[in-house]
């Protein structure tokens, strides 16, 4: 049952294998087997690559209750035990490099047989995989609390500032106002990350024709873009706090109208083993020191 939800969420052999520690032909014959045993094929095989049929679309719901209720029940037998296993979670980068880092110290000292596999993600992203069973849990950047299919807790409310080099025009008023904002380069993440879809949504509000965004594939490149003097950019406050505090980079005397809220969220319904139940407190507890200091 985990060798079929593991092919079902990555929907490859050859990756399940790999993530399994199995010889993909052992992956091939237990799949094999359990359609057998069900009488019905549970893939399509076509060119190379593999899906669902409408049986394993179906079956899967089944499998991710089974494979949860299986690890609860070995958390239950183990009673005190080690928490032990694999979580995987999804996350952005400015969580993982600037928030994450005392959680997996504590983790990777406290509970050194529970492995916490990290998966690069944009939100619409991690949403789909957490509905989809390939991601155990999964950290969002929203400025919805509430998402289809997906239970949610709100960490903190996320700061966010616009920046530019201190020699950047903007940089010297007093006051920024929208209408400046679109006669300037700007720096953006690429699409997909909330606050700049929320960014780009104020910009293009009025104006006769979208404001046209300098696109970068992630927050350092954005930043050696910003101290290159490329233009300006919204950020999370704490990708750049050091940056603020050396002289790097300046802040921009404009104030975002919306709010962002970073979550750790899970797929509803989900029964949570120990493990997880044991890293979503941890988390809320580590991050909300942060997010208070």
């Amino acid at each position: 049952m985990t060798t079929f939800h593991k092919v079902a969420t990555l929907l490859s052999f050859t990756r399940a294998a790999t993530e399994l520690k199995y010889a993909q032909s052992s992956v091939t014959a237990q799949i094999k087997s359990l359609e057998t045993s069900l009488g019905t094929e549970l893939f399509e095989r076509l060119a190379g690559k593999i899906q669902l049929t409408a049986a394993g679309r179906r079956f899967l719901p089944y499998a991710e209750q089974m494979v949860a209720l299986a690890g609860e029940a070995r958390g239950m037998a183990a009673g005190d035990g080690e928490p032990s296993g694999v979580l995987t979670i999804g996350t952005m980068e400015s969580i993982t490099s600037y928030r994450m880092p005392p959680v997996l110290e504590f983790f990777h000292h406290r509970y050194p047989q529970l492995q916490l596999q990290l998966r690069p993600s944009l939100c619409a992203e991690t949403l789909h995989s957490l509905r989809q069973g390939s991601f155990d849990m999964g950290f969002l950047m929203e400025a919805e609390t509430r998402h289809p299919g997906v239970d949610s807790e709100v960490l903190g409310s996320e700061p966010l500032v616009l920046v530019a080099a201190p020699g950047h025009p903007l940089a010297a008023e007093a006051k920024v106002e929208t209408d400046q904002l679109r006669e300037v380069q700007v720096l953006a993440p690429e699409a997909g990350c909330a606050y700049r879809e929320l960014f780009e949504a104020e910009l293009n509000n009025g104006s006769g024709e979208p404001v046209p965004f300098l696109e970068f594939g992630n927050i350092e490149s954005i930043k050696r873009g910003l101290g290159a003097g490329l233009g300006v950019s919204l950020l999370p406050a704490m990708t750049v706090a050091d940056d603020i505090a050396a002289g790097s980079f300046a802040v921009l005397a404009w104030e975002p109208p919306f709010e962002v809220f970073t979550q750790l969220a899970w797929r509803r319904g989900r029964r949570q083993t120990r493990e997880m139940q044991l890293f979503v407190e941890r988390t809320m507890a580590f991050m909300a020191a942060e997010y208070a200091s």
